[in-house]
C-alpha cells in the first residue's frame, strides 16, 4: 500500500514503496515502471522511480479564464494536455487566457 503526497498546486507528487517491493520499479496506475527517469507515463506524468519512492509531476497544465458557459475543458491524452471547446460544438476550440500548472 503507497502513500500518496499532493504538493500544492503543482501538480506534483510522491508515491513511496514498501520496503523490499520495488527492486523491478514502481507501481502507478497498476503498471510497472523502471528505476530511473520515465519522461512520459500513460497518464500524463514525468517521473523518478526509485527503490524508496515514485516522484511525478504533470506535463499538463489547466486552462483559467474562458467562458465557463459557452466552453468546456476536455483532457486530451494525445497531447497530455486540457482543450477548451465550445459547449455547443466541441470541435471548436474557445479563447483562454493562461494555464495553471
Amino acid at each position: 500500500m503507497g502513500i500518496i503526497v499532493t504538493l500544492g498546486d503543482a501538480y506534483c507528487f510522491s508515491k513511496f514503496n514498501e520496503p523490499g517491493n520495488a527492486d523491478k520499479g514502481c507501481m502507478l496506475d497498476g503498471k510497472l515502471y523502471p528505476l530511473g527517469e520515465i519522461a512520459r507515463t500513460e497518464n500524463c506524468f514525468r517521473c523518478s522511480c526509485s527503490q524508496d519512492a515514485m516522484r511525478c509531476c504533470s506535463l499538463f497544465h489547466t486552462p483559467t479564464g474562458y467562458d465557463k458557459e459557452n466552453c468546456k475543458v476536455v483532457f486530451n491524452k494525445k497531447t497530455c494536455d486540457y482543450d477548451v471547446v465550445q459547449k455547443s460544438d466541441p470541435s471548436k476550440e474557445c479563447f483562454f487566457y493562461s494555464r495553471v500548472g
